[in-house]
């Protein structure tokens, strides 16, 4: 119940208020300069709160994230290296979903631990910051684990999506 409360009271101007364009900018300018320094194509979406019928099917973060990920088609990529990253701000929950090609080189207990630390970061209230963490601290593990392999095309805009 206090799921559905919090979703429901959870209203759309809050993220904008959180994620206003100077931090959308931000967003994008990191994700433009980091990707240039590993093999990965990120993509930062944030959503509000989940619909009712979302709710009511119990769907999670985790399989939001997911079907996310289809719908902007973060997996259309040649060498399978597309990254998402989801906020969902009525629970704060962050995800990051890697693509097949990413998933072998980048343990998922490593992923784990960059949303907590962006968790973290949104439960402070610092917003900016948690979004900047979680597109440096991707790359970061990205540089180590999935490094520039050749000069690479950009195949996945760099723009922050907002649901």
């Amino acid at each position: 119940m206090q799921r559905i409360v919090s979703h429901l009271l959870s209203p759309g101007w809050l993220m904008r208020k959180r994620f206003p364009a100077a931090v959308l900018t931000d967003i994008e300018r990191t994700i433009a300069t980091t990707e240039r320094e590993h093999g990965g194509e990120l993509r930062f979406v944030v959503e509000h709160a989940l619909d009712p019928q979302q709710l009511w099917a119990r769907l999670s973060s985790r399989e939001r994230a997911l079907q996310i990920f289809g719908q902007l088609r973060v997996w259309d990529t040649e060498v399978n290296n597309g990254i998402l990253i989801y906020v969902l701000l009525a629970e704060r929950a962050v995800e990051i979903v890697a693509d097949r090609g990413i998933a072998r080189a980048v343990p998922q207990a490593e992923w784990d631990t960059l949303c907590e630390k962006v968790r973290q970061s949104f439960a402070a209230g610092a917003f900016r910051e948690g979004a900047l963490l979680s597109i440096e601290g991707a790359a970061g593990l990205l540089r180590r684990h999935f490094p520039v392999a050749g000069a690479r095309s950009n195949e996945l805009p760099d723009q922050p999506v907002l649901l």
